[in-house]
């Protein structure tokens, strides 16, 4: 039986976590971590029922005393190092949902998983639809280089741009050559007005109540364009992958970033 550990878990992500935890019957839910509600039973709060795990604010005493095998991470940015920091003291291996991380925490966080002898997943989206379109998205830059990405979410998440359009010009960026889009001598007439700049491509973000997660990578060739979209219209999208990290992130080493990476094995 898998012990696992939801920090973030009264958050709406949090929640879902918890409700696809308990759903599972060789993974058992054993700690939740968060700021609000502690003392209060999470089951209650993320399904209406009692599971009889108590929401605390104390990761590391948490891990201390149920012996968990894995966390699940849906905090913020601002908490996302330190708390992996504690998941590898106790030598726990980690499922990381949490967005902001650099490429130089990234590596860092490898090194020291490596020495923990634990693996941790890092994934910018675990909805199985999503990591499709960003696999479509790099083999069709082979063919039409020109590209823009743009992403939507709820106007509470923090960072822009999402994790995963970051991860989706990333693999566009090893498909084409780095080239400047649009005419040279292109004026903003609003300040930011065409987007972030990553290796010539333009990323934008949108930020608006009513959404959850939503990518569309427009490309344009000469005569045509091609639109590949995907659309989150709930957080439940996303826990089929998060279950599947859940299941084989104790096989892996070191940092694992993208769960495209399980897919294929």
């Amino acid at each position: 039986m898998l012990k696992v550990v939801v920090t973030g878990a009264d958050g709406r992500m949090g929640r879902e976590v918890v409700k696809a935890v308990l759903g599972e019957e060789d993974i058992e839910l054993v700690g939740a971590v968060d700021r609000n509600n502690q003392g209060q039973d999470i089951g209650t709060l993320a399904v209406g029922r009692s599971c009889g795990v108590p929401v605390t604010g104390n990761l590391g005493r948490v891990l201390e005393e149920t012996g968990a095998h894995v966390v699940v991470d849906f905090t913020t940015p601002a908490n996302i190092r330190e708390n992996i920091a504690i998941m590898l003291q106790h030598k726990v291996n980690a499922v990381i949902g949490t967005t902001g991380l650099s490429g130089d925490d990234i590596a860092e966080i490898d090194r020291e998983a490596l020495e923990a002898g634990v693996g941790v997943l890092i994934a910018p989206n675990f909805a199985i639809g999503a990591v499709l379109m960003m696999k479509f998205a790099a083999e069709a830059a082979r063919y039409l280089p020109h590209v823009e990405i743009i992403e939507l979410h709820h106007d509470r998440k923090l960072d822009a741009p999402s994790g995963t359009a970051v991860k989706t010009a990333e693999l566009i960026k090893t498909q084409r050559e780095s080239f400047r889009q649009g005419h040279p001598e292109e004026h903003e007439k609003f300040s930011g007005v065409r987007g972030g700049d990553f290796d010539g491509m333009r990323v934008h973000s949108i930020r608006l109540p009513g959404l959850v997660a939503h990518q569309e990578v427009i490309f344009g060739g000469l005569g045509q364009t091609l639109r590949i979209k995907h659309d989150s219209i709930s957080r439940e999208s996303f826990m089929p992958g998060v279950i599947l990290a859940v299941r084989k992130v104790t096989e892996l080493k070191g940092v694992t970033y993208g769960l495209e990476k399980l897919l294929t094995e």
